[in-house]
């Protein structure tokens, strides 16, 4: 994975956490759709 997708992919995960955010609500907050949210924080996850 790429070094910006892996960072991304972390801040997403970090915001979900401590905000206990909703994937739609991730994607808002970063300007990117509920699928790039899933896919890239499954993919560093897994």
């Amino acid at each position: 994975m790429k070094e910006y997708i892996e960072e991304r992919a972390v801040a997403i995960a970090n915001y979900i956490i401590d905000y206990n955010a909703t994937v739609r609500q991730a994607a808002r907050k970063f300007g990117i759709s509920k699928s790039t949210v899933h896919t890239e924080v499954i993919k560093w996850n897994g």
